[in-house]
């Protein structure tokens, strides 16, 4: 899994790196802008991120991420502990918040947390793709008007794909979304399941949008011609 810390301490931002880098692929950004730019440029399965920064604070970092539609979970690590920093970081968008100091236990049972909030959640309005339209509220799917039937994984696997349409997926973020960094099988699963939805899309012709990334995972994306 892919985790982005934002921390402008060097040192501290050091120890929760050796923290967490046992179980994360982690990247680091020392102040705000750089920080946007990497959130806005990668796919991480959750971001910690300070509130005090150089150049761009944290809510006006989250901000711009939802404002940008993107949706990774952001933990906040901060030292500012008010009720109303606490509100203000939730009402705009964060998914939980940590007060420094913390144990490295807490920060990871938080990180797990959110990790399962946003795999157990599914959006509620309407997402398209194309002429494939997914119903968040009532798990359906159409695919050129024609209803099709997709199992709850199909539906959350095509729908993490289309929430990242034109960006390459590595086998082990879809595997972690959909499944569950806990999960008990492993990420060969993937495979299997790519397969399963290409069949149930290729009748109407969808399934060459889903390609490989030899050595790497997958890409929604149109093909060439």
């Amino acid at each position: 899994m892919k985790l982005l810390i934002v921390e402008d301490n060097v040192s501290l931002l050091e120890s929760m790196k050796r923290m967490l880098e046992d179980e994360f692929e982690v990247e680091t950004a020392t102040d705000g802008e750089e920080a946007l730019f990497l959130a806005q440029q990668n796919i991480y399965d959750i971001i910690l991120l300070d509130v005090m920064l150089p150049e761009m604070d944290g809510f006006t970092i989250l901000k711009e991420l939802r404002k940008d539609q993107i949706m990774t979970p952001v933990l906040f690590v901060t030292a500012k502990d008010s009720l109303e920093d606490r509100v203000k970081g939730l009402e705009i968008g964060g998914d939980d918040y940590i007060v420094k100091p913390f144990q490295t236990a807490e920060l990871k049972a938080r990180i797990r947390a959110s990790l399962r909030r946003t795999s157990n959640m599914t959006i509620e309005h309407t997402l398209r793709y194309h002429g494939i339209e997914l119903f968040g509220k009532d798990k359906e799917i159409k695919v050129d008007g024609h209803p099709v039937k997709l199992t709850i994984t199909q539906y959350e696997l095509l729908e993490y794909l289309i929430q990242n349409s034109g960006n390459i997926l590595t086998r082990e973020q879809i595997f972690d979304r959909v499944w569950g960094f806990d999960s008990d099988t492993t990420v060969a699963i993937v495979e299997v399941y790519i397969h399963h939805l290409r069949k149930k899309l290729e009748p109407y012709g969808y399934h060459k949008d889903i390609q490989n990334v030899r050595g790497i995972g997958y890409i929604l994306k149109e093909p060439k011609e």
